[in-house]
């Protein structure tokens, strides 16, 4: 069996909820209370993402980095 590598972001929401996404599928996200539940989640609803499409359509991205912003607003 192979293995692909993805890319997830996860963030953390003002309820403490985590989720995760991962871009290259699409609508492929998932949540849970903590980040251990949250990454179970993404690894089932990844699973069966990947049954319904075609893998060589999955784009190819790698991680270069992450950065938060602050950006001033009215």
């Amino acid at each position: 069996m192979k293995k692909l590598p993805f890319v997830a972001y996860i963030e953390q929401d003002e309820d403490g909820m985590f989720i995760g996404t991962i871009p290259a599928v699409p609508a492929c996200h998932a949540e849970g209370r903590t980040q251990k539940e949250m990454i179970d989640n993404l690894h089932e609803v990844l699973t069966l993402c990947l049954r319904n499409i075609n893998i060589a359509e999955i784009e190819k991205t790698k991680l270069i980095g992450v950065q938060n912003l602050e950006v001033k607003y009215a």
